[in-house]
């Protein structure tokens, strides 16, 4: 085969392999999207987000704005995207029929909700985004409270940054004054209602902020939502006749409270709460009459009651705390390795 002369070449000679994928070169510069609307995720559903349209900045988005529908821009990654999220958006804000925005941004977020499926699981789960308030809700009867899960519910919130509040529903099949006491050392508040009854309780603890409402099925999360929010329209069912609720909320969803005096987030009923991502240290931080002196334990110290060399009994014989105080954090801190999908328990005194 005869050489081929490359002394004379000549630019239009030269082959250029064409860039994959296309002919325009990739480039890290993105659009700074300076116009970009501001607004909240109130609901994902199959890789679409409905946002309503807010101001940047504004604590508690007002109800009855303009909602949209957005998919997200390739731009974000892997990012994940929770209801609750602020984020910016571009495309057709106008919120009519058939249009479809795009979430270029997502804001930093002041509090994240997560869990994992169990307490092996390294993957973590958002469940929500910029919630200031959890309401644990938990039925004294039909079926019975899960202890738990409470439990694992509040550490989860507590290590949010996220404040715990107990609604106890169907006070007139039980009393609540067990559940109560089992929480009094941790200075959660507690709110008790019965089928029927008045809210008034609920609703001013609700005023003014961003809550999120979890707990198992059956324990009448829905009705309350439905009650709070009218036109929520969530879906409700019966307990099932071995004492399990049956799921009725498929999806996570924002709903405005009447008045837009704050807002609701209904989460499905969950039959477990994995804390694989919660460590001893992450719990401590909610204690901080406990914390300071947890520095002066070993390296790796689990704080249990049976931990070589743990300080915090220390502290409660010196007067920095109280001996039920630290039994209720070493209780929040095993039900870590505590399973929630089993029989409801009912409390123990300790």
């Amino acid at each position: 085969m005869a050489r081929r002369d490359t002394k004379n070449i000549d630019e239009d000679d030269v082959r250029v392999r064409p860039t994959p994928g296309g002919t325009r070169p990739r480039s890290k510069q993105r659009p700074a999207h300076d116009e970009a609307a501001e607004g909240m995720v109130l609901t994902v559903d199959r890789g679409r987000y409905r946002v309503l349209l807010a101001d940047a900045g504004e604590p508690i988005p007002p109800a009855g704005g303009i909602e949209i529908v957005a998919m997200r821009a390739r731009e974000l990654g892997r990012k994940t995207l929770a209801v609750g999220d602020r984020v910016s958006i571009v495309g057709d804000v106008s919120g009519r029929d058939d249009t479809l925005a795009r979430i270029v941004r997502i804001g930093e977020r002041a509090t994240v909700l997560r869990r994992t499926a169990d307490d092996t699981d390294p993957f973590e789960r958002v469940i929500v985004a910029n919630a200031d308030q959890m309401v644990v809700v938990a039925a004294l009867a039909d079926p019975p409270p899960s202890i738990g899960l409470i439990d694992r519910s509040i550490v989860a919130a507590l290590t949010a940054g996220i404040e715990p509040v107990l609604c106890l529903t169907k006070s007139d099949l039980a009393s609540a004054d067990e559940v109560v006491a089992h929480y009094a050392e941790l200075s959660i508040s507690a709110i008790v209602t019965q089928r029927g009854g008045e809210l008034a309780a609920l609703r001013d603890r609700l005023a003014g902020h961003i809550s999120v409402l979890v707990g198992h099925s059956g324990v009448g999360k829905s009705t309350l939502v439905n009650e709070l929010v009218p036109q929520a329209n969530r879906s409700t069912g019966v307990v099932s006749a071995i004492g399990k609720g049956r799921h009725t909320s498929v999806s996570v969803y924002a709903l405005p409270l009447p008045g837009g005096d704050g807002w609701v987030i209904d989460t499905p009923g969950v039959r477990s709460f994995g804390l694989a991502h919660v460590t001893a240290a992450d719990l401590l931080w909610a204690f901080p009459d406990l914390e300071d002196a947890a520095v002066r334990c070993p390296p790796g110290c689990e704080h249990l009651a049976d931990t070589a060399g743990c300080t915090l009994d220390a502290v409660v014989a010196a007067g920095g705390s109280s001996p039920s105080r630290l039994a209720a954090f070493r209780r929040l801190l095993a039900s870590r390795s505590t399973a929630t999908d089993g029989p409801h328990s009912a409390p123990r005194r300790e």
